[in-house]
């Protein structure tokens, strides 16, 4: 969207003059872009390159189908400054993800060859050619489309068209080397797909006011796309330009102690509200046959089996598993009853792989199949001493 000129700030935010004013800011528009293609796309592999304050990592990461974070650029202490922003939290660790992350920041020229950035399924350049020089931009695409050449490629960079609309400005940024128009971005990025066996694609964000259409985006942008799918992975001689100044792993399902945690917690809560619904029917079911009336316990529990939460298919699901069951004292839960719940479901494990991961915490039947506990005393998770 585009908002008239206003006395704020420049573009991207420096100068004082009265200039245009994007909402949502222009550097959102270049971040959303890029969003709206992983979550179209789905990349498990991603750099972005130029990586600047890390902010468009900061929000990528929150994305389940990414597995590796890259960021290089080439100022090393603002990545070391940005990197601890990057670093799990405790939250991380209490809901931790399906996938593992790992985010490794590193200090280098984005023209220099790294082999820890090869088979990638996304590299983005936002507003990052306009800051190199002749000879950096004539070796920037060997080797990103050539060396690197993963299956996409987002390169964003000024429209020089637009900038008579801003007032007094010739270069949007004393770094930027140039600016190009439409025309020389297209032909510069055409001739590197052609050359690279890539396509490309021209679009932009920033839309010009009312009466300037034809000036274009104040943005404009390349979606490059590898044409037949992803490059074959073939040996490469491991190169290391880049130092590493940050790198984290986010806790994921897919290591067993997060799994272990995550999977007996909501064992434990499932077992826990059907052992208090079947304890609620069975006290009901007494007080019919007595002719009782029902007691006033206050507001109604949750309908966990069979609730408005679920959907049908889960809720078919639900039904068509083994029932829970009291012997004596003891209130037996199916495994199988237990998978067929959503959380658990969505974990995509076998009734073996449950067994074996829940079995050190908690009480097992005797052939395995089922989760025991007493049927008055909820008290039934066994604590290792280590």
């Amino acid at each position: 969207m585009f908002v008239n000129f206003q006395c704020d700030n420049v573009v991207d935010g420096s100068a004082s003059a009265p200039v245009i004013q994007f909402k949502p800011p222009l550097y959102r528009q270049r971040y959303q872009f890029v969003k709206d293609l992983v979550d179209l796309h789905q990349p498990k592999k991603v750099a972005d390159l130029g990586c600047g304050d890390t902010s468009l990592i900061r929000q990528l990461k929150v994305f389940p189908c990414i597995e590796l974070l890259i960021g290089v650029d080439i100022d090393g202490d603002k990545l070391r400054w940005k990197g601890e922003k990057l670093a799990p939290v405790l939250g991380h660790f209490l809901q931790p993800r399906e996938l593992n992350l790992t985010i490794t920041l590193y200090c280098g020229s984005v023209v220099e060859r790294d082999s820890r950035l090869l088979g990638l399924d996304l590299i983005t350049c936002i507003e990052l050619i306009e800051h190199l020089d002749s000879d950096d931009l004539a070796r920037f695409p060997e080797v990103v489309f050539g060396y690197l050449s993963p299956s996409m490629v987002v390169i964003s960079t000024p429209n020089s068209e637009f900038n008579p609309l801003f007032p007094a400005v010739t270069l949007r940024d004393s770094d930027h080397k140039f600016e190009w128009t439409r025309m020389e971005f297209q032909n510069w990025a055409s001739h590197a797909a052609n050359l690279y066996n890539y396509s490309v694609e021209f679009t932009g964000v920033g839309a010009p006011p009312a009466g300037a259409e034809s000036v274009g985006f104040c943005t404009q942008i390349g979606v490059f796309r590898k044409n037949g799918g992803k490059a074959a992975e073939s040996c490469v001689l491991e190169q290391h330009a880049y130092k590493v100044v940050f790198t984290a792993s986010y806790p994921s399902l897919q290591q067993e102690r997060f799994l272990r945690l995550v999977m007996v917690s909501e064992v434990s809560r499932q077992v826990e509200s059907l052992r208090v619904r079947y304890l609620r029917r069975l006290k009901e079911q007494r007080d019919k046959e007595l002719g009782n009336e029902p007691a006033d316990t206050g507001p109604e529990a949750p309908m966990l089996c069979f609730g408005p939460a679920f959907t049908e298919v889960e809720r078919d699901r639900i039904k068509k598993s083994p029932k829970p069951f009291c012997v004596g004292n003891k209130f037996f839960v199916p495994l199988k009853r237990l998978l067929a719940y959503p959380k658990l479901n969505r974990l995509c494990i076998s009734e073996e792989r449950m067994r074996s991961v829940i079995a050190s915490s908690l009480i097992l039947s005797c052939d395995g199949s089922a989760v025991v506990v007493e049927f008055h005393n909820s008290r039934n998770v066994k604590f290792e001493h280590r």
